[in-house]
Parts: C-alpha cells; structure tokens; sequence
C-alpha cells in the first residue's frame, strides 16, 4: 500500500524541521551538550512514530547515537530516513516485483 504524495511531504517538511532543530544546539556554545542530552530521546521517539515498523526503531537508536554523540549534530538522520524510505527502499520494492 502506498502512503499518499502529501504524507510523504509531511514527513519530510518534518523531518527537515526536526534536523534543524538538532543542528540548532550545535550552533549554542557551551549549552549545547546539554540540550543535546535532552533532545536526543526526543528525537529518537519522534523518529519511531515517524517511521514504523523495525526500520523506524533502528532509525530512532541511530538517531539517538547521532544526537548525543558530540559533533555529530550536523548529520540529518530525519532526511536521510526519508531518502531511504521513500526513495531508496521503494526501487528496491519495485524491483522485487
């Protein structure tokens, strides 16, 4: 079954938010860690509800890593979930059939 044009857009309008909400706390000298501690979890829950299913759960501990892991807040786990969801693993849906 395939997700409507617009939810996809959704969710990657909100993925793109939500990466620059976890690259904001890179850009904060000295309380950045901090806030990084609390989105992290954050992040990981919103990526689970995103994303259902054992890809959504991996994406949310890869995504939990990603946001507490110093340094690492530059990388947009949110789009690329998306990419892999919507673009990469649908050609290898198509191509299976």
């Amino acid at each position: 079954m395939s997700m409507p044009a617009n939810q996809k857009k959704k969710h990657l309008i909100l993925g793109i938010v939500l990466d620059l909400v976890g690259m904001a706390s890179f850009f904060i000298p000295g309380i950045g860690m901090f806030l990084d501690i609390i989105w992290a979890p954050i992040a990981a829950w919103f990526m689970t509800r995103m994303y259902k299913g054992q890809a959504g759960k991996t994406a949310g501990v890869v995504t939990f890593i990603e946001e507490i892991l110093p340094g690492m807040d530059v990388v947009p786990t949110f789009t690329l979930m998306w990419i892999y969801t919507y673009v990469i693993r649908k050609q290898k849906t198509v191509e299976a059939l």
